[in-house]
């Protein structure tokens, strides 16, 4: 299986190749950086560092935008490369780059590498909405998650074989039994004349960490990460938005309870939509997650690989898979959760400087 993170890596060796030489003007005119792009980045990055602000989609993006604490530069409003367009401005008096990624883990990571590479980057701020994996919370709520992990790096294992059989490639060190599993028998609904749960022939997935190359590690000697830990400092600036009044209605429909900052261990991502109680509770009961979304972990594995701090703010917008007694539909209580997340980042922003 070829990872998401290979991809990215690819990615970044040829941004770097393009980005090389930008000291000399002759280099402006090779690649896919233009003469005017070279010459206006540099005029940015000489105006830095700046907060990296990385946000999923537009209805994320339009609340901050619109935010009175957003005041775009009059002179360079942003700027279009590799079909991202990135903003310049204050957010809370500090100076920012916004970036839409649009959806999934290799959009946010391309997105992510390029502003890393690019820009004068002195940190990152991921935003946005999430499903929930976690029933003693609701809709609304903001979490902060201690660690971020990609789940949607598997190795599938043959039918007939179990926890105790070696994986395919496990020797040569490129797949691992150290995670753990999603067996899918667990979850049949059928069961034999002794109401026994019968074998499924997509017996089991094995969750498996992604390959990393840090900028300071030795080049070509992969180092693997699984959870990757947000930013301490962040993560203790954070704990500061526990009493932020946050919104509790979309016009007449309001929830059983003001919504809150609350800061939580684990947040998973990976390029699925999660809509499904069973799959909740497993990644809950076994990972103790929160927040489920399709982007933080590739900001995060990008940022761990870039010596970035980092840090992601999530809105929760749906039990995921539904069962609570709200009607827990995303296409309701979206705009709320995005506004709510918007209203999150503004605080830490103005409490981190």
């Amino acid at each position: 299986m070829v990872s998401v993170m290979r991809i990215w890596l690819h990615i970044s060796f040829v941004v770097v190749l393009l980005v090389v030489g930008f000291e000399s003007s002759e280099a402006y005119g090779y690649g896919g950086i233009s003469h005017e792009i070279g010459k206006n980045i540099d005029r940015i990055n000489k105006m830095g560092p700046y907060l990296g602000i990385v946000v999923p989609n537009s209805f994320e993006l339009d609340p901050l935008l619109q935010s009175p604490s957003f005041v775009a530069d009059e002179k360079f409003p942003f700027l279009d490369f590799s079909g991202r367009r990135f903003r310049f401005g204050e957010l809370a008096n500090e100076k920012v780059i916004v970036v839409m990624t649009g959806l999934s883990m290799l959009n946010a990571g391309i997105a992510t590498e390029l502003l890393l590479i690019l820009f004068r980057v002195k940190g990152v701020v991921h935003y946005g909405i999430a499903g929930n994996a976690n029933p003693n919370l609701q809709v609304g709520d903001v979490t902060v998650a201690q660690y971020w992990a990609h789940t949607g790096l598997w190795n599938w294992q043959r039918y007939g074989d179990g926890q105790n059989d070696e994986l395919a490639l496990e020797s040569s060190g490129d797949y691992t039994r150290n995670i753990g599993y999603l067996r899918f028998s667990d979850y049949n609904n059928i069961t034999d004349q002794n109401g026994k749960y019968v074998g499924n022939f997509l017996n089991n997935v094995w969750l498996q960490p992604e390959e990393i190359f840090p900028v300071n590690g030795t080049p070509e000697v992969r180092q693997h990460a699984f959870w990757v830990p947000v930013d301490k400092h962040y993560f203790t600036v954070a704990k500061k938005l526990k009493n932020l009044k946050l919104g509790s209605c979309v016009n007449t429909t309001c929830l059983p309870r003001t919504p809150v900052v609350v800061r939580v261990k684990r947040g998973i991502s990976a390029n699925v939509f999660v809509d499904n109680s069973a799959y909740r509770s497993f990644l809950n009961t076994k990972f103790n997650a929160t927040s489920i979304d399709m982007e933080s972990a590739a900001v995060a594995l990008v940022c761990l690989q870039q010596k970035r701090p980092f840090i992601a703010i999530r809105s929760l917008s749906d039990l995921a898979g539904g069962g609570s007694a709200l009607s827990n539909e995303a296409n309701i209580f979206s705009s709320l959760a995005a506004q709510n997340a918007v209203d999150a980042v503004v605080r830490f922003i103005t409490l981190l400087y």
